[in-house]
């Protein structure tokens, strides 16, 4: 293990990482690499305590780049799902829009989130992980961070990061600048065995995904390793839709009964994922960090991620830029030429201009998904002619 520089901002110094998501996990990799003093706590009773989400793709420049850095390309080149980038965009009735997004290139491999975590934490050394771990509070000196648990235990680290997603509940004592709703809600599911529960579902899906755009609406439908799918809903709501439409969402038939009348008039096919999928769904309503954010920086407090600019999955970046987060704080971190406080405005600094531009990007994708536009729009966007599309007057407001 490499020594890390006796100049460097963390020498002899602990860290704690709050949340051990990809970006979490990605930092705590590079900095013990380095030697560093690194311990994760994560709410999770343990590492199987929940299902880890759908299929992501890591790109160059950022995911990818993590990876290499980190040492576990080789791991990754036997999780990772080829073939699994196909898309197929459909209507309501199932009928073909787009269908040619297929494994051209293999510079947006896919892998899912379980897996991806898995071989994070396996790279990681036996201690590093507390589970069961539920932030509660801080208590910050110029010298150090005193965390408290919900169990009532304490830890003290010198530096503190805050890598526990879109709810943070680190984020406040940091900045007061919140994440804005954007005017989406998301209703989750998952289907066990799709190919025997729906298997005309299971042929379309074609080893990768379906996106079904229409009447304003999506419906996202992923293939995972594991057979399952997972499917995302996606409609213009009030931003406390979840909470005030006395829909139960343990409840199949109110759910089914909801989506009759949301997505009046689409196929069966996709009522087929309500019939079978596992319950409770799950209601998420979609939000995006301040595109232009800014806040003074710490001296040991930090964060990265959803936590840091929580934005939605429209333009599949989130978890590239969390560990393209990592990534740039480890190398601020590891420079002898900065202390500690630099270093964590160097990265912020950094973090927040990168983040901004792929914020509203994602607002723009959020934006064209769920209007009248959609069909036309991703024509254009996959014939490559987004920029002459962009210029016409009916997509200026989407855009």
């Amino acid at each position: 293990m490499t020594k890390i520089h006796k100049q460097s901002p963390i020498h002899d110094k602990q860290i704690a990482i709050i949340g051990a998501g990809p970006g979490g996990l990605t930092l705590a990799r590079l900095l013990q690499m380095q030697g560093a003093k690194v311990k994760v706590f994560e709410r999770d009773v343990n590492q199987f305590a929940r299902v880890q989400g759908a299929t992501l793709n890591l790109n160059e420049g950022s995911g990818l780049s993590a990876l290499r850095a980190a040492g576990l390309m080789d791991a990754f080149e036997l999780a990772y799902r080829p073939g699994a980038e196909k898309m197929l965009f459909v209507d309501a009735q199932a009928a073909v829009i787009i269908d040619e997004l297929g494994p051209e290139s293999n510079d947006r491999p896919e892998i899912d989130r379980g897996p991806l975590r898995n071989l994070l934490l396996a790279s990681l050394a036996d201690d590093t992980v507390v589970w069961d771990a539920r932030f509660s509070s801080l208590q910050r000196t110029d010298e150090s961070v005193e965390i408290t648990f919900e169990n009532g235990d304490k830890f003290t680290a010198d530096l503190v990061v805050a890598a526990d997603g879109a709810n943070s509940k680190i984020r406040p004592y940091i900045t007061s600048l919140a994440p804005e709703y954007s005017g989406v809600t998301v209703l989750e599911g998952t289907v066990a065995d799709v190919a025997t529960a729906i298997p005309e579902l299971y042929e379309l899906l074609d080893g990768g995904k379906v996106c079904v755009l229409d009447d304003e609406k999506t419906l996202f439908i992923v293939l995972k390793g594991d057979g399952s799918v997972a499917f995302y809903t996606g409609h213009k709501a009030d931003q406390h839709w979840s909470t005030e439409c006395r829909i139960d969402f343990s409840d199949r038939d109110q759910v089914l009964a909801w989506f009759g009348r949301e997505f009046k008039g689409w196929s069966n096919i996709w009522s087929e994922l309500f019939r079978h999928a596992t319950l409770p769904f799950i209601p998420r309503p979609q939000f995006c960090a301040p595109v232009h954010q800014s806040w003074p920086s710490l001296s040991n407090l930090t964060m990265l991620g959803d936590a840091a600019h929580v934005m939605p999955p429209y333009a599949g970046e989130g978890v590239n830029m969390a560990m393209q987060d990592a990534l740039v704080l480890a190398s601020q971190l590891l420079n002898p030429e900065l202390d500690m406080h630099a270093a964590i405005a160097a990265y912020e600094t950094e973090m927040r201009e990168r983040n901004a531009e792929t914020a509203a990007e994602t607002l723009k994708f959020t934006r064209v998904f769920h209007s009248y536009e959609a069909v036309p729009f991703f024509r254009e966007f996959f014939s490559g002619n987004q920029d002459v599309l962009l210029q016409k007057e009916g997509f200026r407001e989407a855009a």
